[in-house]
């Protein structure tokens, strides 16, 4: 039996990284924003709109117990998701957890190309993501650095670069 729980920041490669390797493996691939937005036929914006912060986490937290139970899977979990709750202790007991770390200046490229699909950043300019991500990332980092293991992610931006690392991630956690 294989769990694998991808955490990071937003734009760290979890969901482009857990594709590629899902489809590699064979296993199941699971992005618990995607799995959450299924299971309430509402966006993560709506949700968030509708029950604030807290009211989302709770649905978070809820739906990783569920997709923590799934045998032979990789999941990506939200950006946020280790750092409420107990949510990274219970991630570390139910699989192996693996902090897909990224560059500041990468993660500001993927970020200000991606801005536009993502609510907290879109109105910011280059220099406020930049800020965003530093301040984030402070409070996010003793979460993240709780993963039972790291995978540097900053070569995840064409095909080759996607192959290469999916490579090297196999071969690293020989999965």
């Amino acid at each position: 039996m294989t769990r694998i729980i991808l955490i990071g920041f937003m734009g760290s490669g979890k969901t482009t990284l857990g594709r590629a390797l899902a489809k590699e493996t064979g296993l199941t691939f699971i992005d618990l924003d995607n799995y959450i937005e299924l299971r309430h036929c509402k966006s993560i914006n709506q949700i968030f709109a509708e029950r604030g912060e807290e009211g989302f986490r709770k649905i978070e937290q809820s739906l990783l117990h569920e997709v923590c139970e799934f045998e032979d899977v990789i999941i990506s979990s939200g950006g946020g998701t280790p750092c409420f709750f107990d949510n990274i202790e219970y991630m570390n007991r139910q699989g192996t957890t693996i902090y897909l770390e990224v560059p500041h200046e990468r993660l500001l490229e993927r970020l200000i190309i991606a801005k536009s699909r993502r609510p907290l950043l879109k109105e910011k300019s280059n220099d406020e993501i930049s800020a965003f991500i530093e301040e984030q990332m402070q409070k996010r980092s003793p979460f993240y650095l709780q993963a039972a293991h790291s995978f540097t992610a900053d070569r995840l931006e064409d095909k080759i670069q996607i192959k290469e690392s999916v490579e090297k991630f196999r071969k690293q956690f020989g999965i």
